[in-house]
């Protein structure tokens, strides 16, 4: 399960996400919806590592993940398809997903939770 608990994330001194809070388990599909700005983006960006909460927490499975590095993340089984041309067309987001979690540690922990 992946659960973020009252997430707060800043890009310097300019605070973009606000306790921010959600749960989604295994075989769920969870959307992330609201204008450009409301902070989908830098959601994924945390949870996947690329950047981290200043204050909250983001657990995956029970384990805090807040301040592990994206690949220590990707190890757990947590795979982030970019948005626009940073991904393969031609494949589906689950064929996408599943090539991010190419490690054998990561295809072993691999849980598909979609996010649209």
């Amino acid at each position: 399960m992946l659960r973020l608990e009252a997430v707060n994330v800043a890009y310097g001194d300019i605070q973009v996400l606000w306790d921010v809070s959600f749960e989604a388990r295994a075989g769920e599909i969870v959307s992330i919806v609201g204008a450009n700005g409301a902070g989908k983006t830098t959601t994924v960006r945390a949870i996947s590592g690329l950047i981290h909460p200043f204050k909250g927490r983001i657990s995956f499975n029970g384990e805090d993940i807040s301040r592990l590095e994206p690949y220590e993340i990707l190890g757990r089984g947590i795979a982030h398809v970019p948005e626009g041309r940073q991904l393969f067309t031609d494949m589906t987001v689950l064929e996408n997903l599943e090539l991010g979690a190419f490690s054998k540690p990561a295809k072993e922990k691999f849980t598909p939770i979609a996010f649209c």
